[in-house]
């Protein structure tokens, strides 16, 4: 199996220079070679592939001297990314999307990584060596398993930098039995709840942030544009976007941890996010995207197949309506939070009733009924 792990470097004042002139020579190598594929097929219908475009490095490198300053496998690797980027493209074209989304020009708040995708670089104890960079110290806060890949460096918006090693790992997990199992309602009012009723709370991440990032955006707004006070104030704004990313994954790691201890068998609603966002549920974006629900589903997903559990997941159709001890189903409003059915007189917590009603959707998945593990 695949494995990323991310640590922290630090690199001093001449290599923090030399990064920053690499990602800068990195974005103009792919604006470039974008630029000549949208005119090559602009004028004469002709379409380079990633082969041909870097058979085109050798001449570019005596145009643009800075070029013979990166390493040539990470040139190579922002041709792939031109392809897939294209690849991406013309797949959404296929599929009929509305707006397929040419490939964009990147403009330097929007490329902040480059890749070594097989050499150039190395491992030894608390420093790395970067070819054409040279040995920048690195924090191993964790070891890193199986063989190493490839090695991706990244600047965040704060400027910090971080490198990430994309491992294959020799695990075959052993697969674990079906029990026991747990069925899991997201929300907003409680971030989740399980089918045994236990209630895991909402953080509001955004929310406790939301006066600090509006007093900040407020200071950016009233600064000139291209002035040190600007990107000083924005510097702020994305620090506190930084702040609320952090605190939010480290929430979703923690809890998709604690779960895949207890359970061997987790079944999950198949949410589809964006198009809630688009539906019905518009008015609650903010507290939505809020939640992450998706960064913790996938979390919980990759640490259960690490273990030998495994997630479920189930049609959230009726699972809100439907009677979990009668499968009796009549509609109910957003404000009910007790579910009340008419048929068997149950009266259970609404979002209790759901997840047990999930449960019950995982288990007939993989085979197994609701009475054989309660």
């Amino acid at each position: 199996m695949k494995k990323t792990f991310q640590y922290r470097i630090y690199p001093n004042h001449k290599q923090n220079t030399t990064l920053d002139q690499t990602l800068d020579g990195c974005r103009w190598l792919y604006n470039h070679l974008l630029e000549q594929r949208k005119n090559s097929w602009e004028s004469e219908q002709r379409s380079f592939s990633r082969f041909d475009q870097c058979n085109t490095f050798k001449q570019l490198k005596e145009e643009q001297p800075f070029l013979k300053d990166i390493h040539s496998q990470v040139l190579q690797n922002i041709a792939i990314r031109i392809d897939l980027a294209f690849g991406a493209f013309f797949r959404r074209i296929k599929s009929g999307e509305k707006k397929p989304g040419y490939p964009r020009f990147r403009g330097k708040d929007r490329y902040d990584s480059f890749t070594y995708p097989q050499s150039g670089f190395k491992l030894i104890k608390n420093v790395i060596q970067l070819s054409k960079i040279g040995e920048v110290k690195i924090k191993l806060h964790r070891p890193i398993e199986g063989t190493i890949k490839t090695c991706t460096v990244r600047r965040t918006p704060t400027d910090k930098w971080f490198i990430t090693f994309a491992c294959n790992i020799e695990h075959k997990p052993i697969e674990q039995p079906i029990e026991p199992a747990i069925g899991i309602d997201m929300g907003l009012l409680s971030f989740a709840t399980l089918s045994n009723g236990e209630q895991v709370d909402n953080p509001h991440f955004f929310r406790q942030e939301e006066k600090i990032l509006t007093k900040a955006q407020r200071k950016l707004s009233a600064q000139k544009k291209a002035t040190q006070a600007r990107a000083k104030a924005k510097k702020v704004v994305v620090r506190v976007h930084e702040r609320i990313n952090w605190k939010r994954h480290n929430f979703a790691h923690q809890e998709s941890r604690k779960l895949v201890n207890r359970f061997n068998t987790i079944a999950v609603e198949d949410l589809s996010i964006n198009d809630m966002k688009k539906g019905n549920f518009r008015s609650m974006n903010k507290s939505i995207g809020d939640a992450a629900w998706r960064m913790f589903l996938d979390l919980l997903g990759y640490k259960a197949v690490d273990a030998g559990s495994r997630v479920v997941k189930v049609n959230p159709a009726y699972t809100s309506q439907t009677c979990s001890r009668c499968h009796n189903r009549h509609k109910l409003k957003l404000s009910d939070r007790i579910y009340h059915c008419p048929a068997c007189s149950l009266s259970l917590d609404r979002d209790v009733n759901a997840a047990i009603n999930i449960l019950g959707l995982g288990l007939q998945s993989v085979g197994v009924s609701v009475e054989a593990v309660s």
